[in-house]
């Protein structure tokens, strides 16, 4: 699925202050490369619906053996590792005897301690390896998993390393068999190492997504195979929420197009993020906040949440808007599936000219039948000219006022909002006393 740099920003995957994004929540791995694969990840979706359904088996199955996974290896183990090859350490003997090996310890006692750590550090990372292909490996695994996994056997099938499987731990071994396994992996197994590690970071990427699944009891979505836009969602909730609301959406090709009204403050921004946020990680093979979720294949996803102005180009906010709808317009007019989604029109102009273009880019977009639309918009007044088109979902989130007192229950109705709130949230908020007292 096609998507850019200002989508993943505008639905939080991505965030500069990275504690509030989707990835750091979702974020469970235990090394920094395994991090870093999954940054990879969230940057960059799936195309194939076998590919999405080959990771959400291989996430399935991490979980579903979760015991077996080796809690051995750790970020401490991979740095100590490069460490013991960046270091320069006197040559260890090659074929030690228990004197040689006492010799060694005696006369290169800096080198040795340093040999004997990283090797408690190198023993739990390749027996914990072999601990994975053991339990993973089976005929019926992903194929994903099956490949990384039979390259990872290959690479660590060596009778240089048959030692580890007749010790529990590297305090087992005796100062010679040490010596001699600190020779072997020092001088004739780095690259096979590194590639190793290398595939662990893979792993440990997919188990992380594996435990945050089973963390924030998100499901697994359901791809089906169609050349028309589909979503159906129900009890979805936008992930970064600690006491989110619960939305249910039904679009396809004869209802493509949800026109959302509402007060500043009632959802309608988190709404289309929540939106945004779980068709996005279900192209990556993650399960999605919601209780059941069923979608094509998206071609693209694309957003215009959080335009802004360019000061140093002197572009107007405005103009970048119109900046941002043109190229998405470009981009989807291609036959292809999209889904678009877009928060409060032309913010950046009077309300009679926002209104005019909103129309006229709505009444545009609504053609294209292969792509699915949220809108969301504060000019209510142009609902009753769209009503003409059967395509058109008119849905609202209310607000109450008691006492004028604001309150808001997020719950997504079917209809129109009129909602105009703007003064009194000045007069809650005592700007209209500060102004009086000027």
């Amino acid at each position: 699925m096609e998507t850019d740099k200002t989508t993943l920003n505008d639905l939080a995957v991505f965030q500069h202050d990275e504690e509030f994004s989707i990835f750091h929540k979702l974020n469970f791995t235990r090394t920094v490369g395994g991090r870093e694969k999954l940054r990879h990840i969230f940057s960059s979706s799936l195309k194939e619906i076998v590919s999405i359904q080959n990771v959400q088996k291989t996430l399935q199955l991490f979980l579903e053996k979760k015991d077996g996974w080796p809690l051995t290896i750790s970020n401490g183990s991979v740095l100590m590792i490069h460490k013991f090859y960046e270091s320069s350490i006197d040559q260890i003997p090659a074929r030690p005897t228990v004197s040689t090996a006492y010799y060694y310890k005696i006369f290169h006692a800096p080198d040795f301690s340093l040999v004997k750590y990283s090797m408690g550090h190198a023993f739990d990372f390749i027996k914990g390896m072999q601990h994975i292909i053991k339990n993973f490996m089976k005929d019926d695994a992903p194929e994903n998993l099956k490949n990384i996994l039979e390259k990872a056997n290959i690479l660590i099938e060596k009778h240089q390393l048959d030692v580890l499987a007749t010790k529990e731990k590297a305090s087992d071994l005796s100062m010679h068999e040490m010596l001699a396994l600190a020779h072997y992996i020092r001088y004739h197994f780095k690259q096979n190492l590194s590639e190793l590690i290398e595939i662990y970071y893979q792993l440990d990427a997919w188990y992380g997504m594996a435990l945050a699944i089973e963390e924030f009891k998100l499901v697994f979505p359901t791809f089906i195979e169609s050349s028309k836009p589909d979503l159906k969602v129900k009890g979805l909730y936008h992930i970064l929420l600690n006491k989110p609301v619960a939305y249910d959406l039904d679009l396809d090709e004869n209802s493509n197009f949800v026109f959302l009204t509402g007060a500043n403050m009632a959802g309608k921004s988190t709404f289309i993020k929540a939106v945004g946020g779980a068709v996005f990680l279900a192209h990556i093979g993650m399960g999605v906040p919601a209780k059941s979720m069923e979608l094509c294949l998206f071609d693209g996803l694309l957003s215009n949440i959080n335009v802004v102005d360019n000061v140093a180009k002197g572009e107007s906010y405005f103009y970048n808007e119109v900046q941002r709808i043109k190229n998405t317009i470009l981009k989807i007019n291609d036959g292809r599936k999209w889904l678009i989604l877009i928060d409060e029109l032309f913010k950046g102009t009077n309300v009679l000219d926002a209104m005019k273009c909103s129309t006229v880019v709505i009444e545009g977009l609504i053609k294209i039948k292969g792509s699915l639309f949220i809108l969301s918009t504060h000019l209510y007044e142009i609902a009753e000219s769209l009503k003409e088109f059967p395509n058109i979902k008119f849905k609202y989130f209310e607000t109450n006022v008691e006492n004028e007192q604001l309150s808001f229950n997020y719950n997504l109705k079917d209809g129109i909002s009129n909602d105009r709130l703007g003064y009194l949230i000045l007069k809650r908020e005592k700007v209209i006393d500060l102004l009086e007292k000027l």
